[in-house]
């Protein structure tokens, strides 16, 4: 029935149903193209907020605190009314803000010391009002950290002003290695400069060069010798110092001791001021810094001529000597550095029963040692090899002169002397002492003959040497007195013996009066004898006798004591 009814109306006013038609066809088209351009709105804004969400997260990202001040659109009647704040988070984790996000700028500026929070403060009135950009460091009031604020205006590619940003930047660690590193500069600079002090205030010229033999670095005695006008003329023009050919005095060396790797010395003779002087030329390879391809030299240049003459005056000095030497009845004999005899004298010749011809070749000491053994004229030893290399080791041990005995097996006593040579080597004096020996001996066993004689008597005997000095005594003479031998082996005087035996007169007034008294007597040569009464009653003759070498000899005499017929003294 419907249907029938749709056909009727359909064929009634076809061009009606036409218009319908194309109406709802249009309206489909227009929906359809609406909802494209919608999705593609959508699609944009996610876009646009997926970036704006990125670009946030890259700010919030920064190790930079930054606090800006947005302004919307020009549009509006009246901005300043509509300016946003917004405090970034790294900001207030930087400057631990208790409002977080949240604060303002007011709470910005209380975390900084009075007189920068005005200066932060006409900072920004400056940006906000001219754009004037700014950047510099301050300090906060807690912790003492370090920040750099800058800031900076934002504005759009038309021309439209989005925004006014101060950064912050911790800047705490940066500053103290910069510090350290200034600290370093400067020190580096101080000992720079002490080290071009040292090497310009050197008494010779010194030089540097580098790899390809080139002057790069002189001291001012370099000057003197080339008569340059400064340091940098010189190493601009290479300018060398010459000999009187005009060769350079050390570039040849150079080349050498960086072939060789090895430093290079050379004698030379330059004419300075007019004076003919002798100088030695050094140059020493080194390898630049951690470069091992990169050798350069150090150069110098020392003046030798007081050494030279030196040296000529101690050859002539040493040949007048030797000479001196040479006639003298001591044998001596010189072995040089290089252990091989240089110098020997007639007694030497003879003590050691050497042939004359066989010295001139200028043995070793080691053939010399060897030599003087198949004639029995050394100490016999049980392992030669061993005394030998103990010999030979005097070479580089005897700083001084050093004294020994050489007990030979014929019975002879040899003294030897050795003592380091000038010019390397030891000097050595033999000297046969065997009957000085004898006689220290013979001497020697007649002073213990007097001692036993001495210490067999009854009587007490002292002597003192013509100083006045104790010289010998007898055991009575300790007994005695009840003194240390120690304190007699020290030689005291009369005088300090006497205070020894002071205890032995207590009971006499004045002892300064009796010691004055026995002091006369026993330097009175015609003095014979005189009573000394001690405290304990014992009397004691005593005679001071003047001997033939100015010694005076004093003996003592106990006398007996009486006892009466009731036993007492």
């Amino acid at each position: 029935m419907n249907k029938e009814l749709m056909l009727d109306m359909f064929y009634a006013a076809p061009e009606l149903w036409y218009i319908l038609f194309t109406v709802f066809l249009l309206l489909l088209i227009f929906l359809f193209s609406a909802e494209i351009k919608v999705l593609k709105l959508t699609q944009k804004n996610y876009f646009i907020n997926r970036d704006r969400e990125r670009y946030a997260e890259t700010l919030y990202a920064s190790k930079d605190g930054y606090f800006a001040f947005i302004y919307p659109d020009e549009s509006v009647n009246d901005p300043q009314n509509f300016i946003k704040e917004r405090c970034s988070r790294r900001l207030a984790v930087i400057l631990d803000l208790a409002q977080g996000t949240a604060s303002t700028f007011e709470d910005v500026l209380k975390c900084f010391y009075k007189e920068d929070a005005k200066k932060i403060q006409k900072y920004v009135y400056l940006m906000r009002e001219d754009g004037v950009s700014f950047e510099e460091k301050f300090v906060l009031k807690n912790g003492n950290r370090q920040l750099r604020l800058s800031g900076a205006r934002i504005n759009a590619n038309d021309g439209n002003l989005y925004c006014d940003m101060v950064w912050f930047r911790d800047i705490t660690e940066e500053s103290s290695y910069i510090t350290v590193l200034e600290d370093e500069r400067k020190s580096a600079i101080l000992c720079s400069r002490q080290l071009e002090d040292i090497i310009d205030n050197l008494p010779y010229p010194a030089w540097l060069r580098d790899e390809q033999h080139q002057l790069v670095l002189i001291n001012k005695k370099y000057l003197s010798f080339i008569k340059g006008a400064n340091k940098r003329d010189v190493i601009e023009h290479q300018a060398e110092i010459t000999t009187v050919a005009g060769n350079s005095v050390s570039r040849q060396l150079a080349e050498q001791a960086v072939l060789q790797n090895r430093a290079q010395k050379q004698e030379i003779n330059l004419i300075l001021n007019g004076d003919h002087r002798s100088f030695e030329v050094f140059e020493n390879p080194f390898h630049l810094g951690e470069y091992l391809d990169k050798i350069w030299t150090v150069g110098t240049l020392v003046d030798i001529t007081e050494l030279d003459t030196l040296k000529r005056n101690l050859v002539l000095h040493q040949n007048a000597h030797l000479g001196i030497l040479g006639a003298l009845g001591t044998a001596f004999a010189v072995f040089g550095k290089d252990y091989k005899l240089s110098f020997y004298n007639k007694a030497f010749v003879s003590l050691w029963q050497q042939d004359s011809h066989w010295l001139e070749g200028h043995p070793s000491y080691s053939s010399f040692l060897e030599n003087i053994r198949e004639k029995r004229l050394l100490p016999e030893v049980p392992d030669f090899k061993s005394y030998k290399n103990g010999e030979m080791e005097a070479f580089s041990s005897v700083l001084e002169p050093k004294e020994d005995l050489l007990h030979l097996p014929n019975g002879n006593t040899i003294r030897r002397i050795r003592s380091p040579y000038p010019m390397g080597g030891l000097v050595f004096a033999f000297e046969d002492v065997s009957d000085r020996l004898a006689t220290q001996q013979a001497y020697n066993a007649l002073l213990q003959v007097q001692q036993e004689l001495l210490d067999n008597l009854f009587d007490t005997v002292i002597i003192f040497g013509s100083n006045g000095r104790l010289k010998a005594y007898n055991h009575a003479y300790l007994s005695l007195w009840q003194l240390d031998d120690i304190f007699l082996q020290k030689e005291p005087s009369i005088a300090e013996l006497l205070e020894e035996k002071r205890k032995f007169f207590d009971n006499v007034e004045n002892w300064q009066e009796l010691k004055e008294d026995i002091l006369a007597h026993l330097m009175n040569a015609n003095t014979k004898t005189f009573r000394l009464s001690r405290n304990d009653g014992v009397q004691i003759d005593v005679v001071s006798s003047l001997l033939s070498d100015d010694s005076i000899m004093v003996t003592g005499k106990i006398l007996e004591q009486e006892y009466d017929t009731n036993g007492s003294k």
